[in-house]
C-alpha cells in the first residue's frame, strides 16, 4: 500500500535541484545589477532578462517534477495529490507568463500567490489516517509541514511589502516547497522497505 515507483523518487529529487541550479545561473547571467537578499525569482525570469530562458524553462521542469511525483505517490490521499499536481501546473503557467521588465503583474502574481498556497497545503492534504502509514503522511508531520510553509509564505510577503530580504524569504520558501516531495516519497520507500 506504501510503495511508490522509483521514478517518483527521481522526479522528486529533481524539483529542487532544477529550481536552485536554474535560479543560481540566472542570477550569474543576469549580471551585478541583481541583488538575490532583496529581489525576487520573478525578476530572473521577467521579459527581457538575460536568464528568462534559463529560469522559464526551469520553472517548466519544476511543474512537471511535481505533476510526475503527484501521480506517483499513490501512498498519499488523493486531494493531496491533487494539490501538489495543480503546483506544478502553476509552475508551468507562472513561466508562461512573466513578469514585465518595468513594474508588477497581477496576472503573474495571481499565480505565483495560487501556486505557493497550493505546494503550502498539500502535505496536510497528502497525510493519512490509516494504520502505521510513512512518517512522513502522519498528520503531525504534515500538519507541521504546511504550517512551516505557511509561516514562510507570510514571512515572504512581510517582507515583500517592507521592502526587506524578500528574496531570502522566497527562497527558503521555495526551497522547501520544493524539497517536500523528495521527503515523502523517500518515506515512503523507506517505510515499505522495513515493512
Amino acid at each position: 500500500m506504501w510503495i511508490v515507483p522509483w521514478w517518483a523518487l527521481l522526479s522528486s529529487g529533481c524539483a529542487p535541484v532544477v529550481l536552485v541550479g536554474a535560479w543560481m545561473i540566472a542570477e550569474q547571467l543576469h549580471g551585478p545589477g541583481y541583488e538575490p537578499v532583496t529581489q525576487t525569482i520573478s525578476l530572473l525570469g521577467a521579459d527581457g532578462a538575460a536568464g528568462q530562458w534559463v529560469l522559464n524553462g526551469a520553472l517548466i521542469a519544476l511543474g512537471v517534477c511535481h505533476l510526475v511525483t503527484a501521480w506517483g505517490l499513490r501512498a498519499a490521499s488523493l486531494a493531496g495529490r491533487l494539490a501538489l499536481g495543480a503546483g506544478g501546473l502553476a509552475a508551468i503557467v507562472v513561466a508562461l507568463s512573466p513578469e514585465p521588465t518595468n513594474g508588477g503583474s497581477l496576472r503573474h502574481g495571481f499565480v505565483v500567490g495560487v501556486g505557493f498556497t497550493l505546494l503550502a497545503v498539500w502535505p496536510v492534504l497528502a497525510a493519512t489516517r490509516a494504520k502505521g502509514p510513512p512518517w512522513a503522511l502522519r498528520p503531525a508531520a504534515s500538519i507541521t509541514a504546511t504550517a512551516l510553509m505557511g509561516l514562510g509564505a507570510a514571512s515572504f510577503l512581510i517582507e515583500l511589502q517592507g521592502h526587506g530580504a524578500a528574496g531570502v524569504a522566497e527562497r527558503v520558501l521555495t526551497t522547501a516547497q520544493s524539497l517536500w516531495p523528495f521527503v515523502v516519497v523517500a518515506s515512503c520507500l523507506r517505510h515499505a522497505r522495513s515493512s
